[in-house]
């Protein structure tokens, strides 16, 4: 099971022309019925897809839309179980506190790969390996 960070879901609504790729890409990755998100990366794709700032922002109606299709992946719900242990690992690892807690959501629900751009590829955090479904990898 792989659990997907919020820059995923961003990209796959994005219209900007220099994340096409990007955009074909997350819609490749969201067609994997075993992926697995938290709480915590739906509010942050509703915040962030929804900023005045964006050029492509989504409407209010749009974005709550797009949770709710979301939510035909399994959720982890924010915890305090999640939350001490994001502390734990934002201390233990030196990343922010939301990166800890993206990664111990996913630890939470059983995953041992996150889906990130953010978060930096191959980086194992405990047993909980991240790798950016972005980047070029060689062929098989």
């Amino acid at each position: 099971m792989r659990f997907v960070d919020t820059n995923v879901l961003l990209y796959s609504v994005s219209t900007d022309p220099d994340e096409a790729s990007k955009k074909d890409k997350a819609l490749e990755v969201l067609q994997d019925r075993s992926l697995r998100l938290s709480v915590q990366v739906l509010q942050e794709f509703y915040v962030q897809a929804t900023r005045q700032t964006r050029l492509d922002r989504l409407s209010h109606d749009q974005a709550a839309g797009l949770i709710q299709s979301f939510l035909r992946f399994p959720i982890q719900d924010n915890t305090s179980a999640v939350m001490v242990a994001a502390i734990e690992a934002r201390d233990r690892y030196g990343i922010s506190y939301w990166d800890a807690a993206v990664i111990e959501a996913a630890r939470a629900c059983g995953c041992q790969t996150v889906l990130s751009e953010d978060l930096g590829d191959g980086i194992d955090y405990g047993g909980v390996r991240v790798e950016n479904p972005f980047r070029d990898r060689p062929e098989p």
